[in-house]
Parts: structure tokens; C-alpha cells; sequence
């Protein structure tokens, strides 16, 4: 379990602090000053307020090693959440955030060790608790999302989806019934659905003990359903579009999965894949949706009579 936030005991080091960060605390962020917040995507305080506890501790800071950090960690979080959010290039991040190389070596930390991750699903269970729910989900829905790659995409981990007339790779996701996150797997796109979702669906059983039914489109039939129940005890219930059906229907559990495609999509980073990595392109959804989720649990909640 990675340790976060909540330390004591350790005497600051720096010696102008106008941040609460351990950056600023215990390292030596406080060399560069703190910086002005200007554009939509920064973190407002009521967010810093609700990311903050969930952030891990530093190695350095842990005794494992390395020099202690020079550069805010609300300000790094800002400009990756500025990068998804706007679809620019690494280069191209603007200079009032710390160093580009900086920023990207913080992602790329994140991502090889789950990091990124284990943010996100701490925050996912706040989100459903604060919505009244149990902090483990125990329904789900399945989909996939093919979109097209940019040219540093290579050859080994892309593909054509000949359905949607597609060359580039498949978001493969499981959300649950608040169209929340659980897992995501990014391929080639031509890798089937039901190949795909056997190995997502092992993840998602594995992390979620309480998930027993997941629903899904009629591309997951076959011998996928038998799978799911006899190896993975799931019960996987097909939602099907009758044939009298014409034109945009909305059917039952798939609109939820659909919506948080839909989410993805706002996020100019993610409307193409632009990763030369599957782990980063995974990386950037989850960056997504913790943007999505931190301005959730600041918004005022209106009060009840």
C-alpha cells in the first residue's frame, strides 16, 4: 500500500512556504516561487483540498533514495491536467508551468508504478460515496471505443477495425453504474472485443470482489458469457437492440458506458491517440476522468431540508 499524504513529524525545509505541498514542505519547490493560477483546468482550492490527502508520498521523502523535489506538485498536476484537457504537445506546455521534461518525468513515474491509478480509484470511491453509494461498485458495463492514431503510433500497437472503418487503436473500458471508471485496456484496433474483454473482465473481477453483473452489447455473445460465469463468476447480461428499432435509441445500462465515452472526447488529448505507448494512452484516461471527478467532489452540494 503506498503511503500518502498524511505525514508528520518532519521539519520543513524551505524557507518561503506558500504552499502546502510536500514540494514545498520538505523540499525545495520553494526555490521557484508559487505560481499564478490562470487557465480553466487549474485546480481551484476546494479541489487541491480534496486531491491533496490522496497524493503519495515522495520516495525521497520515504527514505529510498533521490534528491528531494524542486517544483510544486500542484503546479505539475495543473500542467498535466492542462495537456490532456487541451491536446498539446509536451514541448509546447506553457512556461509558466514547471519544466516540460519535469512534468512528463512526474507522469512517467506515475504510470510505471500505478500511480496514476491508485490516484484515480481513491478518488472514484469518494465520488460514490459522497453519491450514497457502497465504495465498491457490484454492477458494471462494457464497451470499446475505436478512434483513429497519430503517425507516432506504431505499426505493433495499431490496427484497422474494419466495423467502424477505423486505423488506429480500441479503448477498451468497464465503468460502473455511475459511469465511473474501473478499468481500461488500450489495443490495436483490430483486436475483437470479446478477446480483449476476457483479459479486461480478469482485471476488473480481480480489483472489484463485490462486481457480479456486467452488462454489455451483443458484440460480447458467445462463449464469452459461459467464461465469465464458470471462471470469472460474473454474470454477463447482453443488451440487445431489438430489429424493430430505427434510428438513435437510447437502451437500457449501454447509454452509461456511452456517456463516459462521451467524456473521454471532451478531452482534446484523447480525441486522437497520440501515445506512442498503450500504458501512456491508458495513463491519459485516467488523467481524464480524475479531472472529471476532483471538480465533482468540489461543487457545492445543495442542501437538504
Amino acid at each position: 500500500m503506498t503511503q500518502f499524504y498524511g505525514i508528520t513529524g518532519v521539519a520543513s525545509t524551505s524557507a518561503t512556504r506558500a504552499c502546502d505541498c510536500l514540494a514545498h514542505r520538505f523540499g525545495n519547490a520553494g526555490d521557484h516561487g508559487v505560481r499564478e493560477r490562470h487557465y480553466p483546468t487549474d485546480m481551484s482550492d476546494a479541489e487541491w483540498a480534496v486531491v491533496r490527502p490522496l497524493l503519495p508520498v515522495p520516495g525521497w521523502l520515504r527514505g529510498q533514495g533521490g534528491q528531494p523535489e524542486a517544483y510544486c506538485h500542484r503546479a505539475i498536476l495543473d500542467a498535466i491536467r492542462y495537456l490532456v484537457d487541451n491536446g498539446t504537445k509536451w514541448r509546447a506546455i506553457p512556461v509558466d508551468f514547471p519544466p516540460w521534461d519535469r512534468v512528463y518525468a512526474f507522469f512517467r513515474r506515475w504510470r510505471d508504478h500505478g500511480l496514476v491509478r491508485e490516484f484515480h480509484d481513491r478518488l472514484r470511491r469518494r465520488v460514490r460515496e459522497q453519491a450514497g453509494r457502497d465504495p465498491e461498485p457490484s454492477a458494471g458495463v462494457i464497451d470499446s471505443q475505436s478512434v483513429k492514431a497519430d503517425a507516432v503510433v506504431g505499426s505493433d500497437s495499431r490496427g484497422f477495425d474494419g466495423g467502424k472503418l477505423i486505423n488506429g487503436r480500441k479503448r477498451h473500458a468497464v465503468v460502473d453504474t455511475l459511469g465511473l471508471l474501473l478499468a481500461v485496456m488500450v489495443t490495436a484496433a483490430d483486436v475483437g472485443d470479446r478477446a480483449a474483454a476476457q483479459v479486461l473482465l480478469a482485471q476488473v473481477a480481480a480489483a472489484h470482489h463485490l462486481l457480479a453483473l456486467v452488462w454489455a452489447d451483443g458484440g460480447y455473445t458467445g462463449s464469452l458469457v459461459e467464461y465469465c460465469l464458470a471462471v470469472l463468476a460474473l454474470v454477463l447480461a447482453i443488451v440487445k437492440r431489438s430489429d424493430d428499432m430505427r434510428g438513435f435509441v437510447v437502451l437500457p445500462k449501454r447509454w452509461i458506458v456511452e456517456r463516459f465515452f462521451a467524456h473521454l472526447m471532451r478531452s482534446r488529448r484523447l480525441v486522437r491517440d497520440f501515445e506512442r505507448s498503450t500504458s501512456s494512452a491508458e495513463a491519459m484516461v485516467y488523467w481524464s476522468m480524475t479531472q472529471l471527478m476532483t471538480r465533482r467532489l468540489a461543487r457545492p452540494r445543495p442542501s437538504r431540508a
